[in-house]
């Protein structure tokens, strides 16, 4: 049988049969039973990129999971903290004063190595030797694309939404997000200000990777004249246009936000004007914001958004829901299968990229 779970209901609760892939005969490990009205202690660890906010969600799945008599770990630096057995039991006191810190109290890694099954086969086993009945990952897309692989393979996994990105399907905004677009958004303002001083243009280029949502919403919120962002390609001489348009309104300077994934970011758009002399009216400069948006003490939504997941996480647990992906939709904390949000691109609203381009003329 391929890896595969059954749920199967008893007297005690709901049983889950266990099925592991097959390897050679030492990598083999029995199938298992775990009741999930059962749980006796959950792991949890941090993906990827940190996030602010990520303590919050540690801090709510740990007392969360505690008050249910549960023991909680904590995995060090991600999945390879999962794969070298770094765990560490975490209590009440553990995780105290940590709410408002930005990063992550578990440290985070990037795990290439995890692709292998293998060895996702060997953190198993260090599950299984620590008695763990399930697992929390909170992380984006490549922390939930390893959750997934987890689950295939029978382990009880439930995924919490974390990045500044926002571009995790399975939750319309995620942790980190409002903190990192409000750090975005106070550099935009002084950026301002020192523009019209010296009646200057700024190519202002915030995170996102792939995804312009924030991007989008910094030159909404900040005024800019134009966004550049992934999902509709911008050419050079598009911004060049917006930017003279603006020194001819009589601006005293002009902005443009840019998303470090669109074809066109500010470095390349930075050599673009240098190379072509373009006259916008404006002296140019260019600013990079780059991790200092990954840096900052979370905000009220983000320390709220992370309580409600994480917590959201363990009732999940301990409703028997897993291989599910604990999000905010509609107001409201939910699940969605991980098969639904792994590799799902997350779409752009459109009305909000129709509504920049009225308000940047």
């Amino acid at each position: 049988m391929t890896a595969a779970r059954e749920l199967i209901a008893c007297q005690e609760g709901i049983v889950l049969r266990v099925f592991r892939p097959r390897g050679s005969a030492e990598d083999q490990i029995r199938p298992t039973e775990i009741v999930m009205s059962a749980i006796k202690r959950i792991a949890v660890l941090t993906s990827g990129g940190d996030a602010p906010g990520m303590n919050a969600a540690i801090r709510a799945v740990a007392r969360c999971a505690l008050a249910q008599g549960w023991d909680v770990l904590g995995v060090r630096h991600g999945y390879a903290g999962l794969i070298a057995d770094e765990v560490e039991s975490l209590t009440g006191r553990s995780v105290s004063n940590i709410v408002q810190r930005g990063g992550t109290m578990l440290g985070s890694a990037r795990c290439p190595e995890f692709e292998a099954e293998v060895t996702r086969r060997q953190a198993l086993r260090g599950l299984e030797q620590n008695h763990v009945d399930g697992l929390v990952v909170i992380g984006g897309n490549g922390s939930q694309t390893g959750a997934l692989a987890l689950a295939e393979m029978g382990l009880p996994v439930v995924g919490v939404a974390s990045t500044i990105d926002n571009d995790l399907a399975g939750s319309e905004i995620t942790i980190g997000v409002d903190t990192a677009l409000n750090i975005a958004l106070e550099a935009i303002d002084r950026l301002k200000t020192t523009a019209s001083s010296h009646q200057r243009a700024f190519l202002v280029e915030v995170m996102g990777r792939k995804c312009g949502y924030l991007a989008l919403m910094a030159g909404l919120a900040g005024g800019a004249e134009i966004v550049v962002i992934p999902e509709r390609e911008t050419s050079p001489v598009e911004v060049a246009t917006q930017l003279r348009a603006a020194y001819e309104r009589g601006k005293r300077h002009a902005l443009a936000v840019v998303a470090e994934g669109a074809l066109y970011n500010a470095g390349k758009l930075d050599t673009w004007f240098r190379e072509h002399s373009e006259d916008i009216g404006f002296d140019l400069r260019t600013t990079t914001l780059g991790h200092v948006q990954r840096g900052g003490t979370p905000t009220a939504f983000d320390r709220l958004l992370a309580t409600r997941l994480g917590a959201g996480a363990v009732a999940a647990l301990t409703r028997g829901e897993q291989g599910v992906l604990v999000g905010l939709n509609e107001g409201k904390v939910t699940t969605t299968p991980l098969a639904e949000v792994v590799g799902v691109p997350k779409a752009i609203d459109p009305e909000l990229f129709r509504l920049a381009s009225v308000l940047e003329r």
